[in-house]
C-alpha cells in the first residue's frame, strides 16, 4: 500500500470503474480517456486491493491483445499502482449492498472508505443504483463535464 501525503489530501479523489481505464487505453481520443487524463493532472485516483486486482485481471484478458501491447498494460498498472491514493475497506462498509451485482458494489465501498465523492463507469448495474450519500455516480462524459466546466480539481 502506498502512503497518504498532503498532496493526496488536497486532490480530488475518484474511483474509475475497470470498464472506464479500459476504455480510456483503447480509445485515447475518446471521454474516458479525456476524464482519465484531467483526473491524472487534476485530481487523484483511488484504488482498493479489491478494485486493482479487477483491473489487473480484466487489463490482462487475450481479447484486448491486438489492440494493447503487454508493455503498455504493465506501464498502466504499474503507474496507476504508484499514483493512486491507497485504501482499505473496513469489514463494516464492505458489508453492505447496494448494486444489483454484487462484485460491483467494492467499488461504491472503495469511494466510501477514501471519501471519494464520485465514482465514474460505464456499467449501467452502477449506475442505476440508488443514491448513496456523499457519493455521485457519473459516466465518464458526465464526470468530464463537471470536472472541466465546474473547475473541480
Amino acid at each position: 500500500m502506498k502512503a497518504e501525503s498532503s498532496q493526496h489530501s488536497a486532490s480530488l479523489r475518484m474511483v474509475i470503474d475497470s470498464n472506464v481505464w479500459i476504455s480510456a487505453a483503447l480509445s485515447p481520443s475518446g471521454s474516458p480517456a479525456r476524464l482519465v487524463h484531467h483526473v491524472l493532472e487534476h485530481g487523484l485516483p483511488v484504488f482498493s486491493p479489491q478494485t486493482f486486482a479487477e483491473l489487473e485481471t480484466r487489463m490482462w484478458k487475450p481479447k484486448f491483445d491486438p489492440y494493447l501491447s503487454m508493455e503498455l498494460r504493465r506501464r498502466i498498472l504499474h503507474d496507476l499502482n504508484a499514483l493512486a491514493f491507497w485504501v482499505e475497506v473496513s469489514p463494516e462498509i464492505a458489508s453492505r449492498l447496494y448494486c444489483r451485482d454484487l462484485d460491483d458494489d467494492k467499488f461504491i465501498h472503495t469511494a466510501l472508505s477514501a471519501q471519494a465523492p464520485w465514482l465514474v463507469t460505464g456499467d449501467q448495474d452502477l449506475l442505476d443504483v440508488s443514491p448513496v450519500a456523499g457519493l455521485h455516480i457519473l459516466t465518464p462524459a458526465e464526470a468530464l463535464q463537471l470536472a472541466v466546466f465546474a473547475g473541480l480539481s
